[in-house]
Parts: C-alpha cells; structure tokens; sequence
C-alpha cells in the first residue's frame, strides 16, 4: 500500500538540519567571546573598587594615626574588606608620605592596577609612589 507524497514527508532533511546547526555553530562563535570579554572587564571593575575602597581607608587611618598602615588587622578595622579573589599589596615609601596599593586577580592574569597616593589615583603602570616597586615590596592586605 503506498501513501500519497505529503503523508510521507514527516521530517527534516540532513541539509535542514546541518544549515541549523552552522548557524547554531556561528552564533556561540560570536557569544562565548564576548561574554568572555565581559568577565574580565567585571574582574578589572572589582580590582579598581578594592584599590578605591582601600585608598579612602587608608586615608582615613592617616587621619586618625598620623600615618599609613600595611597591618591587615588595622584596615579590616578600618572597614576595607576586599572582593573575594582579588590580591591587594601595599606599599609605603620610606619616610612614610605616600603609599602605593597594587591590585591583581588570578582570574585575569593580564590585570594589574595600581593607586599612587601622590599621583592622583589609579592607573595600569607603576607611577608616582608605584615607580620602581616589585612584588616583594608590597604587603598582601587580601585576607582583611
């Protein structure tokens, strides 16, 4: 027994289905990098709110005690408590005028902020107070 044409089409054809998957391919193609490019941009953002937060506590230390602190003890009393998985570092110069915070994330190797006191505020190279630091001049203040 044989059944009109229009009974027997009950399907897709391969061609149907491989022109949705190419297109299916092309779209996450053109997603995955950008949702991608957004994560590291929400890291940076957080980095750069750690080093403002920690400037103002610092600040605000300075007035209270005369001087700039590393001691993690004294700014989580201050209030800074920083973004999980950021690593911040303080630096103080050595007659005790000026700081410098360093912050960084794992997470996004390529972001590494820095605040000078002196300089006016933050930026991705090392100037003012930041001039000449390395890593082993910097204090983790990560665990406040």
């Amino acid at each position: 027994m044989r059944f009109p044409q229009s009974k027997q089409d009950k399907g897709f054809t391969l061609i149907e289905l491989l022109v949705v998957v190419v297109i299916i391919g092309i779209l996450a193609a053109i997603a995955i990098p950008v949702f991608l490019n957004q994560r590291e941009k929400a890291v940076e953002s957080g980095i750069k709110s750690d080093l403002k937060a920690l400037a103002t506590t610092q600040e605000s230390h300075y007035v209270d005690a005369r001087a700039y602190t590393t001691a993690t003890a004294d700014l989580s009393a201050a209030g800074f408590t920083p973004t999980e998985g950021n690593v911040i570092g303080v630096a103080i110069n050595g007659a005790g005028t000026a700081y410098c915070l360093k912050g960084t994330n794992p997470g996004a190797p390529g972001a590494v902020w820095f605040y000078a006191s002196d300089d006016g505020g933050l930026s991705d190279a090392q100037t003012g107070a930041c001039a000449g630091l390395v890593d082993a001049d910097f204090t983790d203040v990560s665990n406040a």
